[in-house]
Parts: structure tokens; C-alpha cells; sequence
């Protein structure tokens, strides 16, 4: 048996109009290729689709099942049509994106509102992860897109990773002290003027970043001295606040009132803080691609 989407459109279009000239008219082809399209349809079924006479023209019984089933086919396949072509246009589907922590203190929580806006049928969930982990978890499929700071993987890394990687958003750091302290007083500080002061970090094993952060304090003129390490940057201000040290944050985290800190910008070569989105290079799934065009709307 062979039946086609094109015949149970054309049957569809008869049995409606109850007329062989009106569905050829509203279907713009001539009467009889119609005709023969019917005939045909009713040959492979092996039944009467329609009961003609002189004075009438009726769908049979098994016309009127096929009308009702053809009518839900058809509607049906409408809607899959419809729903592969948003799958493609990245309208439907699932995101799932890693962060480190402090992103959601810059651009990101807006650029998640106008993807939401723009694609309200896309599921998208955050997955708050180190550098590391979220490059382990992209390697094995476990997120779709990750965003950390500097510092930048290097090509190679990438390549081997089957990774690409792009800037998203420029920051420097700047320096968190507590509002008491007498480096609060400045407008602005060289790197220098924390030479002597109890350094606060996140963990140096936990990803390249605070590393990163370390040697540029050595290639400022001076080894900091570590005094705690943290996983998170709150925790790192909790601890400025309580007088404990300082810490060099995103200086993006200064929008949020964090009692008892002042965040200082830094004059001379301030370390980066620019923020950088990786995908998997190897993927073209259509909402990453749908994500990256809200990212940059002219790429």
C-alpha cells in the first residue's frame, strides 16, 4: 500500500468542498489529476470513499472514518513540522549553562532575561561550577555553554579540548577592603599598596584564576601572603567585612552593598576580570546557537 500526505490533502479538500471543481479550484490545479488522485487513493484502500449519483454526492461510511482520521494526521504532522522547524531555530529545547559564582553579578542575569524573553519555550537551568568543573562537564556533555573569567585558555588547550572560547564581557578587578581600613579613603590604589596585607582568595587549586591573580601580584613587585582561602567569593567579602584581609574581586561585585567593604579600583595594569563563554566546538545545536545570537546579536 502506498498513500501519501498529498492524497489525504486532496481527499480532504473534496470531501469538504463536496464538490471535485471547488477542491480543484482551492487546491489550484485542474479537475482531473484531482480525480485520478482520488480514484488512485481509493484503489490502494480498496474502498468507496465517496457515493456519487446524478443528484448527490456523499462521503461513505468509510470516507467519513478517513475524513476524521486524515484531518488528525494532517494536523498532526502540522504541528511536528512546526515544532522541528522552532527545534531548529533554537525556539525549543533545553540549555543548560555553567557559571562561576560571581558572573551573576555582571551581565549575565540580563542576558538570561532576554534569552527568556525571546525564547520562552527553551528550558534553561544554571549549573554554578569552577572553571574546572565546568570544563569537565563540557567535555562530557554535562552543560551546554560555561562562562569564567580569566585567565583565558590557550589555543591549543582548546583545540585539544574541541572547545572554543569567546570574550563576552570586559572587567578588571579592583581591590575589596573593609570601609574602615586607611586604603578605604582613596579614590583609587596602585597593586603595590596591598603588598603587606593579609590576602584572601579562593582556593589555588580550585581553578587558574586565583593563580592568575597571585602572579600578578609577582609581577607587580611583590609575593602576596595568603591568610585564607575560600570556595566562594562571598565568603571572601564575609571575611574583608569581619576585617580579616583583602581580596581582589570583579569589580562588578561592587553593585551589590556588602556592609562593611569598600571596593577600590586599581590604577596602574588592573589584573583582568573579562569574562569569557566556552562552548563545545563540535556542537551546532541550534538554542546554543539561538544563546550565542542573543550574546552577540551582530556575530
Amino acid at each position: 500500500m502506498s498513500i501519501d500526505l498529498k492524497q489525504l490533502k486532496y481527499f480532504l479538500a473534496v470531501a469538504e468542498e463536496k464538490s471535485f471543481s471547488r477542491a480543484a479550484e482551492r487546491l489550484h490545479i485542474s479537475q482531473p489529476p484531482l480525480s485520478q488522485q482520488i480514484m488512485k487513493l481509493e484503489s490502494e484502500l480498496g474502498v468507496r470513499l465517496f457515493a456519487r449519483t446524478t443528484r448527490s454526492f456523499e462521503l461513505t461510511m468509510a470516507g467519513k472514518a478517513l475524513m476524521q482520521e486524515a484531518t488528525e494526521l494532517l494536523g498532526r504532522m502540522r504541528m511536528t513540522i512546526d515544532t522541528i522547524r522552532q527545534i531548529d531555530r533554537g525556539e525549543v529545547g533545553r540549555l543548560r549553562v555553567g557559571i562561576v559564582g560571581s558572573a551573576m553579578w555582571g551581565p549575565i542575569p540580563s542576558l538570561l532575561e532576554r534569552f527568556q524573553t525571546e525564547f520562552p519555550r527553551v528550558t534553561w537551568t544554571l549549573h554554578e561550577l569552577g572553571p574546572d568543573q565546568q570544563l569537565e562537564a563540557l567535555r562530557s556533555k554535562q552543560i551546554d555553554v560555561g562562562f569564567w573569567r580569566e585567565p583565558r585558555m590557550d589555543e591549543e588547550e582548546l583545540k585539544q579540548s574541541n572547545l572554543r572560547q569567546d570574550l563576552c564581557f570586559r572587567e578588571n578587578f579592583c581591590v575589596a577592603v573593609h570601609k574602615d581600613h586607611p586604603l578605604a579613603r582613596q579614590d583609587a590604589i596602585e597593586l603595590t599598596d596591598i603588598a603587606n596585607e593579609p590576602m584572601l582568595t579562593l582556593h589555588l587549586n580550585q581553578s587558574a584564576e586565583p593563580r592568575y591573580l597571585i602572579q600578578c601580584c609577582v609581577n607587580a613587585g611583590f609575593q602576596p601572603a595568603i591568610f585564607q582561602e575560600a570556595a566562594e567569593p562571598q565568603t571572601l567579602l564575609a571575611m574583608v567585612g569581619a576585617r580579616l584581609g583583602v581580596a581582589l574581586m570583579p569589580q562588578t561585585t561592587s553593585r551589590i552593598g556588602w556592609p562593611g567593604v569598600a571596593f577600590l579600583p586599581i590604577r596602574t595594569n588592573p589584573p583582568s576580570a573579562n569574562l569569557y563563554i566556552a562552548t563545545t566546538s563540535q556542537d551546532d545545536a541550534p538554542v546554543v546557537r539561538a544563546f550565542l545570537k542573543i550574546l552577540n546579536p551582530d556575530g
